[in-house]
């Protein structure tokens, strides 16, 4: 069967592993979050180069055979998915802003992206914006108080509603906006509060299920499951969190200094 190795800073990177989960559901999982450094948005390009070379050394320490690793991190894939393919022969896919589907999905031809600083400011979104939203006025947005929230609520199942409020009307996207792109994976774990506050009339907008087709695809042909039973997920943080995960699944430690 594959094993899938899911990679994120925190736990925004759960809610691309659920696409990918519902597709290939009897795959073997590890999730690697380098909570240490959390946020990524905060991070310099080197530093995430860095520890993205770190864990593909770390790649044959794990139990069973990594087939193909997903980076599963916007700011992640933005500043070194290019960088990290030229270290190993195992297949690598990244998250990059759905700026292309909100493009083609917009009436307004007005789009928001909320994402991190790093992932708003970099180049490679620009060129995104450039290729593929050619007639649509592209507002960039970001905020790390988001991603605080989306861990909070993950971790604990609670969510503080009026500093998530002040937030987004800080953040203050546009009236005319009728599509947001989820420019973090963390921000899909909040996505019934932000349709909430948004109203049915905005589109959030993610590439979780296009990831998992593209994971789908790449391991055509891979041996599955027979049995048709779950495999446990792997969980490895490298940081301590001081709590399980939805699954109930205790993080176990890694060291991504190299």
């Amino acid at each position: 069967m594959p094993h899938i190795l899911v990679f994120d800073s925190g736990v925004g990177g759960t809610s691309v592993l659920s696409h990918i989960q519902s597709l290939l559901p009897t795959a073997q999982y590890s999730y690697v979050m380098d909570n240490a450094l959390l946020p990524y948005g905060l991070q310099s390009e080197q530093t995430i180069q860095s520890r993205l070379a770190c864990l593909i050394k770390r790649i044959n320490d794990f139990e069973h055979v990594v087939d193909l690793i997903v980076i599963a991190c916007n700011t992640a894939s933005t500043q070194a998915l290019a960088a990290t393919r030229k270290l190993t022969s195992i297949p690598i896919v990244g998250v990059v802003p759905a700026i292309k589907p909100a493009a083609a999905q917009s009436k307004s031809r007005r789009i928001a992206l909320l994402a991190t600083p790093a992932t708003s400011n970099n180049a490679y979104t620009n060129s995104l914006i450039a290729e593929h939203a050619k007639g649509c006025r592209v507002d960039l947005h970001k905020s790390t108080r988001l991603v605080a929230l989306a861990e909070q609520y993950y971790w604990q199942q609670t969510l503080d509603l009026d500093k998530l409020a002040h937030e987004l009307e800080y953040i203050n996207i546009d009236k005319e906006v009728d599509c947001i792109v989820l420019g973090c994976t963390h921000f899909p774990i909040l996505r019934t509060q932000l349709e909430k506050f948004y109203g049915s009339h905005v589109d959030l907008i993610d590439s979780g299920h296009a990831i998992a087709k593209r994971v789908q695809f790449l391991l055509e042909g891979k041996q599955s499951n027979r049995s048709g039973v779950k495999m446990p997920l792997q969980f490895f943080a490298t940081a301590p969190s001081g709590m399980t995960n939805k699954e109930g699944v205790t993080c176990r430690a890694i060291d991504l200094n190299c």
